[in-house]
């Protein structure tokens, strides 16, 4: 009862706040200290209690196989994302099951770079394609489709206004959290250099600026902010959202990297709460033209259902950082990539030629699947390419005439006269890209087109046959209904087959988690 009466306490106060908070928000922001943060968070009189074993995911319905007669093109946004990796990782090295929809294959396969070539032309890109078997089902065949983005040489960055917004509300206590969360940031902050802007956005009950805009080469000053952090009270995520996007647009750089880090276990419980109030918030500050980067923290009530959203929406990405040696590897190793957009929108459309392919699908990407006709809509949202960077997808064919369980039921009132265009070809598919310079709004197409060659799995790339070995084992963690071999055995034995160009050992330990996995 009393547990009751302090919960509508809680709410009480916030209702009564939020109005002059809001007011606040959108007239000046007020710089205070971390201390002030926290004493406005504490509604209740109480310590916050983070409710376990509450986590949430965006439910994943598989991809299903589509007939080219009746579906020709397949259209999907890029995602660079790799935080389900990580998470899943986090599941299997504790011991836990790991859930289904936590299973983002996309994201799993994209947590691997890729020995693609750099772009020798105009576009920020290189295209890269490779047709061979497919190692979980009999007479099938996978296509993979990689992108390789243009490395910029750190004297050629832009320089960055960068706000970090940061959770310091109760549920962020715990030493996987808040600080784990403190130590990252220096690894980022390393990085920094008089060319760039950094400001501290902190919210809990309420949002305020901790660290005005500081210049980059000021790092004891900034990690001083970042240390002298607390937590406490519940999480006003929105009003923060709105805060840090204010004072990136007060200080834009134009031409410049714009963006907002925010650092959270996305447990949004006051304020702009729902995911749809979210998504319509995010989409319209993306306008400004500022980046958005969720990196994710915690256990027990993490909320992934929410930083997919905020990165999606938002053009930006998503981290989910579980140790420090995942800190390095985002915030240092790949800090370029992380933070540095050198393409937007980015969009693939696919047309698969009915003469040599009987029936096919898109191996993961179900959140990024977008209508055929979005493809030239210079207005519909897709995904970021950061500088380096590489994308992958995998495409899984039954070709014209193979035998499978899995092949759409073949059309009793379908055309029967074959396109002569298709049938004179010999190309399995044709590939469209679209993308748009980070300060563009028209985008660009580009072309490539795959032969119908069939290259033999032992002759296949070591990249092949291991981001074959990761989907095999995204969709053996999915209980995927469209694979018939699910022995741990022979993705333990494909992974080791591609894990060459291992130097950070992240493939090796890939193997590591794949063998654990069949203990759960």
């Amino acid at each position: 009862m009393k547990k009751a009466f302090l919960l509508l306490t809680g709410v009480l106060a916030f209702t009564f706040t939020f109005t002059s908070c809001k007011q606040r928000v959108e007239e000046e922001p007020t710089e205070v200290a971390a201390e002030e943060i926290i004493a406005l968070d504490s509604a209740t009189g109480e310590d916050f209690v983070a409710p376990q074993d509450s986590e949430s995911y965006a439910q994943i319905e598989e991809n299903k196989f589509e007939n080219p007669q009746n579906k020709p093109l397949s259209t999907f946004s890029i995602d660079v994302d790799n935080a389900s990796y990580t998470n899943i990782r986090r599941f299997i090295n504790n011991g836990q099951a790991v859930p289904k929809d936590a299973v983002r294959i996309e994201e799993m396969i994209n947590y691997f770079s890729y020995n693609y070539p750099q772009p020798t032309d105009q576009h920020p890109f290189s295209i890269n394609t490779e047709y061979s078997d497919c190692p979980w089902n009999t007479n099938h065949k996978l296509l993979k489709i990689g992108l390789q983005g243009k490395k910029v040489e750190t004297d050629n960055l832009p320089p960055s206004n960068i706000v970090f917004l940061l959770d310091t509300s109760g549920s962020m206590s715990d030493e996987n959290k808040l600080p784990l969360l403190k130590e990252s940031m220096k690894v980022l902050v390393a990085n920094l250099t008089s060319r760039d802007k950094v400001s501290i956005v902190a919210y809990a009950g309420a949002a305020g600026l901790v660290l005005s805009p500081t210049s980059g080469d000021e790092k004891n000053e900034i990690i001083d902010a970042f240390d002298n952090l607390s937590t406490g009270g519940s999480t006003a995520g929105g009003e923060g959202i709105e805060l840090a996007y204010k004072i990136a647009q007060e200080n834009f750089i134009k031409g410049g990297n714009n963006r907002i880090i925010l650092a959270t276990d996305g447990d949004f419980n006051l304020g702009v709460s729902s995911d749809n109030e979210m998504e319509r918030l995010i989409e319209e500050k993306r306008k400004s033209g500022i980046y958005l980067t969720c990196l994710g923290y915690g256990m027990g009530n993490y909320k992934d259902s929410k930083m997919e959203i905020l990165a999606d929406k938002g053009n930006g990405n998503y981290a989910y950082i579980d140790t420090m040696q995942e800190a390095n590897r985002v915030l240092g190793q790949e800090f370029k990539g992380t933070i540095f957009t050198i393409a937007k929108d980015v969009k693939i459309q696919i047309e698969f030629n009915p003469k040599y392919v009987q029936s096919y699908r898109l191996i993961g990407y179900e959140n990024r699947k977008l209508n055929d006709e979005d493809f030239k809509n210079d207005e519909v949202d897709a995904g970021e390419l950061g500088s380096g960077h590489t994308v992958t997808a995998l495409y899984e064919i039954i070709p014209t005439g193979a035998e499978s369980q899995y092949s759409p039921t073949k059309l009793k009132y379908s055309a029967t006269d074959k396109n002569p265009i298709a049938s004179s070809s010999d190309e399995l598919a044709t590939i469209k890209f679209r993308y748009k310079h980070p300060e563009e709004t028209k985008s660009i197409e580009m072309i490539k087109e795959v032969a119908a060659n069939v290259t033999n799995f032992s002759n296949a790339s070591s990249d092949f046959k291991f981001c074959s070995s990761v989907a095999w084992f995204g969709l053996k963690l999915r209980d995927s209904k469209y694979i018939q071999n699910k022995n741990v055995d022979d993705i333990v034995a494909l992974a080791k087959s591609g894990k060459e160009n291992d130097a950070d050992g992240y493939k090796a330990e890939l193997v590591r988690l794949i063998k654990s996995s069949n203990n759960l």
